[in-house]
């Protein structure tokens, strides 16, 4: 079976999410890809980093924007395994990007619809195209083996 480029892009997600809790971060990862090729890849390292903001998707932010030499990422998607949080739905609308695709949601914390959703609001100045559940079992499962392990 062939994967589709999205199916594809949330695989690598998940695999940066990996990267996270094998320094002691919950379990999310964020790749952001421009014309079909990554320009940013990211997990939470907030831990690694004694850093609150340091978040896949900022983490990931950051690195596309530097690599585009550029902090406006139109036209750019963000994967992102867990449905991005108050700071990291900010950092989207304000980096332009023009399209997120997300597994887990997050009900007790998510802005692109569980809580709120900033990325589609229309007072923002910029709105985002959102695609939700993409691999959603696989990343919530990822999340609750993380806290399952961490209350052993």
């Amino acid at each position: 079976m062939r994967l589709s480029q999205d199916e594809q892009f949330m695989r690598l997600a998940i695999e940066e999410a990996m990267l996270a809790s094998a320094h002691g971060d919950i379990p999310v990862g964020a790749v952001i890809v421009y014309r079909g090729t990554i320009i940013g890849r990211g997990h939470n390292e907030r831990e690694l980093h004694h850093d609150p903001t340091a978040h896949a998707e900022i983490v990931a932010i950051r690195k596309a924007s530097a690599l585009l030499g550029d902090w406006q990422l139109n036209s750019a998607t963000l994967y992102c395994t867990l449905e991005p949080c108050c700071m990291c739905a900010g950092a989207i609308v304000q980096a332009r990007i023009a399209r997120v695709v997300y597994g887990a949601l997050d009900p007790k914390a998510g802005c692109a619809g569980s809580v709120i959703d900033l990325l589609r609001h229309p007072h923002m100045p910029h709105t985002i195209d959102v695609d939700v559940g993409l691999y959603a079992d696989e990343c919530a499962d990822l999340l609750n083996q993380f806290f399952r392990d961490l209350r052993r």
